[in-house]
């Protein structure tokens, strides 16, 4: 899909698209000393939804709208959370 068409698809279609690749990225590298990484990522993705939502508004954007639109508010519609899923090595290894 052309990027300029993703602005004015519902925002849970995007977020239905996005947690697939988030949940990968964690499987694949949650047993690695990842959690500030994994922290940094949450920050950036929340931040690029952000963006997405203040251009898609744009001139109507009212005043402190954007202000609402925190990561809080994008994991409550079900964005997938990469923070609190690392495992360590030794964790899983006492499991079995």
């Amino acid at each position: 899909m052309h990027p300029a068409r993703r602005d004015h698809r519902p925002l849970r279609d995007t977020l239905a698209q996005l947690n697939p690749v988030l949940r990968g990225w964690g499987a694949y590298l949650r047993t690695g000393n990842a959690a500030i990484k994994f922290g940094q990522v949450d920050d950036y993705v929340a931040w690029r939804l952000k963006r997405l939502l203040v251009k898609r508004h744009g001139r109507n954007l009212r005043p402190g709208q954007a202000a609402q639109w925190t990561p809080a508010f994008f994991h409550a519609l079900g964005l997938y959370r990469l923070r609190g899923t690392i495992r360590y090595p030794e964790a899983a290894n006492a499991a079995l």
